[in-house]
């Protein structure tokens, strides 16, 4: 098989994975889709050795992880503001307009995290990654991510004004 065979194989089947993992990083699908294009044009420069790697999707988040990060260091991105009129949910039930409404305000939340907070719990949670992978991710130690992960779920709490798991 050549080097752009299994690149391609490679995305075709890590995609999506990819895209939603970057639009829980920044909260935003148009720019989920710039970074994940960012992060593939990045992956396929650099695949005859990306592929060698023994973890190939630990290096795929990190990559993914650093391309959010440089692009919220950005100064454009500092003078943009969010807005707090969201569009009308589209369910009909109460159970999925519940559902739904419980999604924004989860992710509303998890947007006004800074960005390591946020990335922690990402990467933590929805990526299902470890204390030391996380810290190996993040270029940082265990006990900076146990931190932040905790002050993270502490605010994400206090704003809910619940006491209960997020994630279960």
């Amino acid at each position: 098989m050549t080097d752009e065979q299994s690149y391609r194989e490679y995305v075709a089947g890590n995609l999506d994975r990819l895209r939603r993992t970057a639009f829980l990083l920044c909260g935003d699908w148009h720019t989920a889709d710039d970074l994940t294009s960012t992060v593939l044009v990045k992956l396929y420069r650099h695949w005859k050795r990306a592929q060698q790697f023994e973890n190939l999707g630990a290096y795929v988040r990190r990559m993914l992880l650093r391309a959010w990060l440089d692009e919220r260091r950005r100064p454009w991105h500092r003078r943009e503001t969010s807005t707090d009129v969201l569009p009308d949910p589209a369910g009909t039930d109460a159970t999925s307009a519940s559902d739904t409404d419980r999604r924004l305000s989860v992710l509303s939340l998890l947007g006004a995290l800074p960005p390591r907070r946020r990335a922690v719990l990402v990467l933590r949670y929805f990526c299902d990654l470890s204390v030391e992978e996380v810290a190996e991710a993040m270029g940082c130690s265990e006990g900076t991510v146990k931190s932040q992960t905790a002050r993270a779920l502490e605010s994400l709490r206090a704003n809910l004004g619940k006491e209960e798991p997020l994630w279960t």
